[in-house]
């Protein structure tokens, strides 16, 4: 036992007479370059004339992706409206319809503000995976935070909110969202292509009514609509700023990237199904496709928490390399990503920060100056 006694004090003599650990010494250094896999956007692009080239070799992979060639013939729009309210004595709400097929028709609402002086811009609000899409964009059921015609009729903007092609008034059978029917009937196309075909009409719906300026539409939307914003954006080059919230996880570094081309429900992408099964990804990215909009604006809003927190992450560094493209177009301004900790949510920074942007890109400078006091 004086043994132990011993061994111990010896020990706990040696620890006291042995000098502290110093830490280390940190080195002032340049910042260092930030590598990632979403490189091979600008891989070889070097000038503004190389991106040119690179950008139609894009776009082309991305009308392939849609299946775009297969897309119908697009009929008299034949617009009809079937209801008018005015809301709040602030806009008129109207419930419309058009053709976007030969004989199939789109549902949306359409509000128009009141009192307005000159042309109004334009914007396209999609909304996200909801039975009756159409009447939550508009205000008229479920969570305020989505009721974008109502907000944007408000600050003075022109809004369409068109009906998801499988939702509200055209639910099919089997339920909503539920494209068994759409790919009998088009095998080759895809319900990106069909979403997208259609929001590029409902911007010609915008675009035919008197009160609106053509030069200046926008859209934004969250969830399926915040992807179904800059699938629009990067398809239609009538968008002059785009916005999405919390929408689209990667192709790449996604482990759900099977989602995108499921053999149930709502597919996406039908066609790329047997190449994910095989672990192989198409031969375009959503980086690629959002630097398309390039150089017209586009703000991406989305969490870290809102599913795989990795493939959020990897999320930022895809933005920051698209932030490249604008910086080599000279459009830096033209393009922002807000990133936060709110889920799956449109809260109410993000609509704040949503509607702020767009009325820098589509209203005169005035409408956001800031003033003196006493101006």
């Amino acid at each position: 036992m004086h043994g132990l006694t011993l061994t111990l004090t010896i020990i706990a003599a040696l620890a006291e007479a042995a000098p502290a650990e110093q830490p280390s010494v940190r080195r002032r250094s340049d910042p260092p370059a930030i590598q990632s896999s979403w490189d091979d956007l600008l891989e070889g692009v070097r000038t503004r004339e190389d991106w040119e080239q690179r950008r139609p070799v894009l776009r082309q992979r991305y009308l392939e992706l849609i299946g775009d060639e297969h897309k119908p013939k697009k009929p008299p729009l034949d617009l009809k409206v079937h209801e008018t309210q005015v809301v709040d004595g602030r806009y008129k709400r109207l419930s419309i319809s058009y053709n976007v097929e030969g004989d199939e028709r789109a549902h949306a609402y359409l509000g128009i503000p009141l009192n307005l002086q000159g042309k109004a811009p334009g914007v396209v609000a999609l909304h996200g995976t909801f039975p009756q899409g159409a009447e939550q964009a508009a205000g008229l059921v479920d969570n305020p935070d989505k009721a974008y015609l109502d907000h944007l009729c408000r600050r003075g903007y022109v809004v369409i909110a068109p009906e998801h092609f499988v939702s509200g008034k055209r639910t099919p059978p089997e339920g909503s969202y539920e494209t068994a029917r759409f790919y009998k009937k088009h095998p080759q196309w895809t319900a990106v292509g069909k979403f997208t075909y259609e929001h590029s009409i409902a911007v010609d719906v915008l675009q035919a009514q008197a009160e609106v300026d053509s030069d200046q539409i926008g859209v934004m939307g969250h969830s399926l609509g915040g992807h179904g914003a800059f699938f629009l954006a990067a398809y239609d080059e009538r968008i002059k700023a785009a916005v999405c919230n919390c929408g689209a996880s990667t192709l790449r570094h996604n482990s759900e990237a099977d989602h995108w081309a499921r053999d149930r429900w709502y597919i996406y992408l039908k066609p790329i199904r047997p190449a994910l099964l095989r672990g192989e990804l198409p031969s375009i990215d959503f980086h690629e496709i959002i630097a398309l909009i390039a150089p017209r604006a586009y703000l991406d809003v989305s969490a870290l928490n809102d599913g795989n927190p990795l493939t959020q992450r990897q999320r930022v560094l895809m933005l920051m390399k698209i932030a490249d493209v604008y910086e080599l177009l000279g459009k830096a301004d033209q393009f922002a990503f807000f990133v936060h900790g709110r889920g799956h949510s449109v809260a109410h920074e993000s609509r704040e920060l949503i509607y702020a942007f767009l009325d820098v890109r589509l209203k005169p400078p005035e409408a956001t100056r800031a003033h003196r006091i006493g101006e």
